[in-house]
């Protein structure tokens, strides 16, 4: 005799099951009940459908009645509500939601799938609340989609920084409206830890959201327009989308008796069986166990949903399919960065008492030569007696995605640390590096776990600095100048032998960038017979919490919001400020009672018709500046140029770069993997080599004194790393392309930069002669100041500098030329080492100590190198 199998409620889990029955039986006589108008459809792709990112509504219905009934041939009654379950009879009441009408229908198994429902807290003034919406289902959609569409508000406030939360926040912000997140928590997407979180806070705030954490809301007033937070801080806003959480819907399961658990979740067994044996429940309303901690748990995620609804239609057909438990694997977008995490965090390990051992890494997505590179923030958790693994966590713009879902299968599959490096993932440079991320993460635990290294922890260091700990920080000089901890020692990785002498205790502590150079420096300090522990993460992830602004440290490259950015240009570009008519210059003049000030476009009605598109991507800083400020040169005001780059830090330049020029950066955005910015060419030109340009001010407009735009150099050094490529002519064309007036005085062993490789021979003294064949023959032959080695220091970097596209000092010293950088020779020292004027490349002027102090008189930046 056939079985009767009434199924309450569709989506992921109540319309797998059906389906899943269906394909294994064609007699069972399958009743499936909905509440709602639709029986499944893509709930997370929800709040992308109101930001716009999804098009058609249609799209979110991935079965309808119609279409499910005749392909599976089942009953399905939507509008329909079980009210009642008569466990001894076999019996479900059911009320017709259209006509009101009730009635009975027997059963021989019942699955329950009512989903969860968001939490609606009791706060003051929360039903008077006109314009506050919770996020579940179609309707929901279509109420918030409305409203956003018609009443177009200005503000909106998301309460709660959880998946729905976050996403909503984005896709609010992405149309048009001033966004701000309020947490109770210290962090949003309670899946990651702190540190992790940390990044995304940066990128939140950075995208245009205002961002409030560790407060709640204590009442609403004015029907929902203003907001009173826990702390006193008061939130004007014209919509409310309230986030904080789900609750499993367990009324039905509760009146007929079944046994309740964790969080008022419906208990089942590992066959997903309640208490009565011929009642299954499945998704978001039942408990299950953690696959790590084997504790009772609640998560509301699809992928369980789903995988429940087909073992239960297993069981019911006789294959003795079980739930393993929920591993909590899960992913989400946040703007231009992507969040996943899978298996239990620290703040879990913690509570359970668990002991664990946790590492940090952040190597790059793919190969660092192939363009569109991004660093990985990836943590892995584990145990390193066994070398289980716990959990892991990783934020990115690119890659995180299939890092998480490599370490859920390995968990899935038993695996431990030690494994980790023995995966042979796909590579080539577009996809992945010959040591994945995964094989990184596995090499740096296996390295803890076997003793070679023992590691402190980002939230540990302040209290041992403070108990006086001596802290080595291993990086180049250079690198402190972008960020330092306060109190460290900087000794280079490459002297550190040479230096033991100078280190005071044998317990020490070390860092460095992301953990690597610390590693090395560990072995070679605890070889010598010191007591160490490095930094683990190194500076990246230590700064991304308590240096939250320094946010390329965290390895998470910074670009703002399109939409809002654009709209906040639109407005003042149509309001044509004075400001914005006469440029920099005008800066904090009054608008003159006659001043004319010119028509732009109304972008608001219309995006700008881009003019040109400049494709900078593989270049390195400051390559995309260099290139977008050769290009608008041959622009006319008005129009627009978009930018392609790939280098991480081209959307915080760019920012800086128009508000130095005086052009307008209408948006700035992640897209595409890659960073896309549009440029209107300002009303004022202004010279690559000064910004004190010459502007027709309008009568009786006060101007503002000249300020010190320049910027001076004085060149000491020969060698290749200290003095060309990293700092000197790096720094020079970026100073040149934001404006500056920039003067490159050279003097003594840096002369032999200037030198011509062609020089032709000149008459010299003896002493002149032996300086002649000691010194470097011009750029292409200089040393390294380190680890030269005959010469093969100097031929490896510049290998390096050609795999990373950065431009060889020649390019850079040619690229300088062109952007307006005065090369000045030391007369002096010309004169000292035997140097001619004939020896010196093409465009270099011969000066003195009183040429150099007139330009640095007229500077507002000075710098010896």
């Amino acid at each position: 005799m056939a079985k009767k199998v009434i199924i309450v409620g569709g989506v992921a889990g109540g319309a797998t099951t059906a389906a899943r029955l269906r394909r294994l039986d064609e007699q069972t006589e399958i009743v499936m009940i909905e509440r709602g108008e639709y029986i499944s459809f893509a709930n997370c792709g929800l709040p992308y459908y109101i930001g716009g990112a999804i098009q058609e509504r249609d799209a979110l219905l991935v079965q309808t009645v119609e279409g499910m009934s005749k392909k599976f041939n089942m009953d399905i009654r939507n509008l329909s509500e079980v009210t009642r379950i008569d466990r001894e009879r076999k019996v479900v009441e059911i009320k017709n939601l259209k006509t009101g009408e009730t009635y009975d229908e027997n059963y021989d198994v019942l699955v329950l799938s009512p989903g969860a429902s968001p939490i609606k807290p009791p706060i003051p003034g929360i039903n008077e609340a006109e314009a506050l919406y919770t996020l579940r289902n179609i309707p929901d959609t279509d109420k918030i989609k409305a409203y956003v569409d018609e009443q177009q508000p200005k503000k909106a406030t998301v309460i709660g920084g959880g998946f729905i939360g976050v996403e909503m926040a984005e896709n609010l912000l992405e149309r048009g409206v001033e966004v701000t997140l309020v947490e109770m928590a210290d962090q949003i997407m309670a899946p990651i830890d702190f540190e992790m979180a940390s990044i995304l806070h940066q990128h939140l705030r950075e995208k245009g959201v205002k961002l409030v954490l560790e407060d709640g809301v204590k009442s609403f007033e004015k029907n929902g327009k203003l907001i009173n937070l826990n702390s006193g801080k008061q939130i004007d806003t014209d919509l409310v989308i309230l986030a904080i959480g789900v609750a499993p819907e367990n009324k039905l399961a509760k009146k007929a008796g079944l046994e309740l658990g964790l969080r008022g979740a419906i208990r089942v067994n590992e066959r997903l069986q309640t208490a009565d044996e011929s009642i299954y429940a499945i998704g978001d309303a039942i408990e299950v166990k953690d696959y790590i901690n084997g504790q009772a748990t609640h998560i509301p995620l699809a992928w369980p949903a789903n995988r429940q609804g087909r073992i239960v239609a297993d069981h019911i057909n006789g294959i003795d399919s079980k739930y393993q438990g929920t591993l909590g694997t899960s992913i989400a977008k946040v703007f231009d960065m992507t969040v996943a995490a899978t298996g239990n965090n620290e703040k879990t390990l913690k509570r359970l008492g668990i002991s664990y051992d946790v590492v940090h890494v952040h190597p790059s997505s793919h190969a660092g030569y192939y363009p569109g590179a991004f660093p990985i923030a990836l943590k892995l958790i584990f145990d390193r007696e066994t070398g289980r693994i716990f959990g892991a966590q990783a934020v990115s713009y690119d890659g995180a995605d299939k890092r998480i879902d490599v370490l859920a299968t390995a968990i899935k599959g038993g695996m431990t640390i030690f494994d980790l490096p023995d995966l042979e993932l796909a590579y080539a440079p577009p996809y992945s590096s010959a040591k994945d991320p995964v094989n990184m993460a596995g090499y740096a635990a296996k390295n803890i776990a076997e003793g070679l290294v023992e590691t402190v922890q980002w939230h540990e260091l302040n209290d041992i600095l403070a108990d006086g700990g001596y802290l080595i920080d291993v990086r180049e000089p250079i690198e402190r100048d972008m960020g330092m901890i306060e109190g460290s020692v900087n000794i280079p990785l490459g002297e550190l032998r040479d230096r033991l002498g100078e280190i005071p205790v044998k317990e020490v502590y070390v860092y460095c960038q992301v953990g690597l150079r610390g590693y090395l420096a560990s072995r070679i300090l605890k070889q010598a017979g010191f007591k160490v522990r490095n930094l683990d993460g190194g500076y990246k992830t230590y700064s991304c919490v308590y240096e939250p602004d320094a946010s390329e440290n965290c390895g998470t490259p910074i670009s703002d919001n399109g939409v809002v950015q654009r709209h906040a240009a639109m407005e003042e570009i149509a309001a044509g400020s004075a400001q914005s008519s006469v440029g920099l210059a005008m800066e904090a003049a009054p608008a003159a009672k006659d001043a004319v000030t010119p028509v732009a476009p109304d972008l608001r009605v219309a995006p700008p018709t881009v003019k040109t598109t400049l494709d900078a991507c593989g270049l390195s800083c400051p390559g995309p500046i260099m290139k977008v400020y050769k290009t608008i040169g041959d622009m006319q005001d008005g129009e627009v140029m978009e930018v392609h780059a790939t280098d991480p830090g081209f959307a915080k330049d760019i920012k800086a770069w128009c508000e130095k020029t005086g052009n307008k950066l209408i948006s700035n955005k992640f897209e595409d993997k890659k960073f896309k910015a549009q440029i209107m060419k300002g009303n004022v030109v202004v010279p690559l080599n000064t910004m004190a340009a010459t502007v027709e001010v309008p009568t009786g407009v006060p101007t503002a004194a000249p300020a010190k735009n320049g910027a001076t150099m004085v060149v000491f050094s020969g060698d290749l790393d200290k003095a060309s490529t990293i700092a000197t002519f790096i720094i020079a064309s970026g100073a040149a392309a934001m404006g500056k007036e920039v003067t490159l005085f050279f003097t003594f062993w840096g002369l032999n930069i200037l030198k011509r490789n062609d020089a032709p021979s000149t008459e010299k003294d003896m002493m002149a002669k032996m300086f002649s064949m000691m010194m470097p023959k011009g750029a292409n032959d200089l040393p390294l100041s380190k680890m030269n080695m005959g010469g093969m220091g100097s031929k490896m970097i510049k290998t390096v500098m050609a795999n990373k596209n950065v431009d060889s000092l020649e390019t850079l010293m040619k690229n300088a030329q062109e952007a307006g950088v005065k090369l000045v020779a030391c007369g002096m020292s010309m004169d000292i080492m035997g140097i001619a004027k004939e020896e010196l490349i093409d465009g270099v002027e011969i000066g003195g100590v009183a040429a150099y102090l007139g330009d640095a008189e007229d500077s507002g930046l000075n710098l010896f190198i």
